[in-house]
């Protein structure tokens, strides 16, 4: 059963048989442009790559489960040097586990062992934003600021602390960056000196806020503060990689377009390119050291599982091989200027944005208002038409809230972009016409 906010909404989904590059093939012979990567961003090298599957037999002959607890593979120590060689500099070890939510949770354990390896056990309260996406375990959902999912579960949650996101075109403070002296960055100090130094252990964040906010990026100088901040207070920065990391952006980890690095960084998805199921934690040499010696609690059945580690070097020599950071990059400048095209024709079109191939258009019934087409937490009428002309055109994407991602694989070409974007352009005028 897919989640109601997900789905394809036509009276029968349809069963994809076939990847090729950025293109899916139903059972019907119809080809879809995979506007979004896969479910939720995790196809970054595209369809049937021939290069990741032709490791996986040879893997599985070799030695397709290895016992964790006390050994480790060859293909786990290959993947975790190849992720250190990539991760911004500072980082010194990689602990793997099976999803993004179990990267997150593992990011908020190794904060809280460490900050009592230290003499410091009432360091123990996490901060997030709202309108954040984590993780949909009950530790990843209590970090999260997305209230759609949290409601469902707040009565078992310890609930993390919370303050506004950096979202500049419906600023919380109502002010105008750069003139806000980036409030929203200040207010991470705010909660921090309200909750106590002494009881904060880490602040978790998106580069690129994804699934809440479609794809959000921090103004200029955001995160330089919020390093500041934590610095200051003795506090721990997670950075939560798991949409916008390898390649997605433009840069390998989207962190690094504010040349910041954090303490600690939770990966997924693109990681094996959704050939496997794998996360990761990437560990600064600080945090990593105490565990040379010191037992993590943390342990779970897959972790380090040499299939998915075989799939992830595959896929990140893919990513190398092919340029497909640099691709994303030089076709997220394509984007912005598809996206800027049917912001002036399209009265509908709210706001547009992307970092790279990481890009969403803001459907509105008011440009002056900024009343969203859609309410946040739900998918009207008019947004599910929406989304039933896109898929009716041959064009997969997620339309979520007000919102339509645009998020292909990294292997994209310009002229495939313009033919996705002359769907999307065809079927705004359903938007249009139900303004005002």
């Amino acid at each position: 059963m897919s989640h109601a906010l997900f789905r394809n909404l036509t009276s029968k989904n349809p069963c994809m048989v076939r990847g090729e590059g950025i293109y899916l093939f139903d059972s019907e012979g119809k080809r879809y442009i995979d506007g979004a990567s896969g479910s939720s961003l995790v196809c970054n090298i595209g369809h049937g790559v021939k290069e990741v599957a032709a490791v996986l037999t040879p893997q599985a002959a070799e030695l397709a489960y290895n016992p964790f607890h006390c050994s480790h593979s060859r293909a786990y120590e290959d993947m975790a040097e190849r992720m250190i060689r990539l991760t911004p500099q500072g980082f010194g070890k990689v602990f793997s586990v099976s999803s993004g939510s179990e990267a997150v949770e593992n990011t908020v354990k190794f904060g809280r062992q460490y900050q009592v390896a230290r003499g410091l056990p009432s360091k123990h309260l996490v901060i997030s934003r709202w309108q954040s996406y984590h993780g949909n375990t009950l530790g990843a959902l209590a970090c999260s600021g997305y209230t759609g999912r949290r409601r469902k579960h707040t009565p078992i949650l310890k609930d993390a602390v919370h303050i506004p996101p950096a979202f500049c075109y419906r600023c919380h403070f109502e002010k105008t960056y750069p003139g806000c002296e980036l409030k929203c960055a200040r207010a991470l100090e705010t909660a921090i000196l309200q909750e106590g130094p002494e009881n904060v252990s880490a602040f978790i964040a998106e580069p690129v806020v994804g699934a809440a906010l479609g794809g959000a990026p921090a103004p200029p100088g955001y995160f330089q503060k919020i390093r500041e901040i934590c610095d200051t207070y003795d506090v721990l920065f997670i950075a939560d990689e798991v949409m916008c990391g390898f390649g997605r952006t433009g840069e390998w980890f989207a962190v690094n377009h504010w040349d910041v690095v954090p303490d600690l960084m939770s990966t997924a998805k693109g990681l094996t390119s959704s050939y496997l199921p794998l996360g990761a934690v990437a560990i600064s040499p600080a945090i990593a050291a105490h565990f040379e010696d010191h037992v993590f609690w943390g342990g779970l059945t897959y972790n380090s599982h040499p299939l998915s580690c075989a799939a992830a070097l595959a896929a990140i020599d893919v990513i190398e091989q092919d340029d497909l950071v640099g691709n994303s990059k030089r076709m997220g400048e394509v984007m912005a200027r598809h996206h800027a095209e049917l912001a002036d024709k399209h009265p509908s079109v709210g706001r547009v944005r992307n970092l790279g191939l990481f890009g969403v258009l803001e459907l509105v019934k008011d440009r002056e208002t900024l009343e969203p087409l859609s309410p946040f937490n739900s998918l009207n009428e008019t947004m599910q038409q929406v989304n039933r002309a896109l898929l009716d055109r041959g064009l997969f994407t997620m339309v979520r809230f007000n919102h339509v991602m645009t998020n292909p694989p990294l292997c994209i070409t310009e002229e495939q972009l313009g033919e996705g974007f002359a769907i999307i352009d065809e079927v705004l005028s359903i938007a249009d016409a139900a303004m005002g």
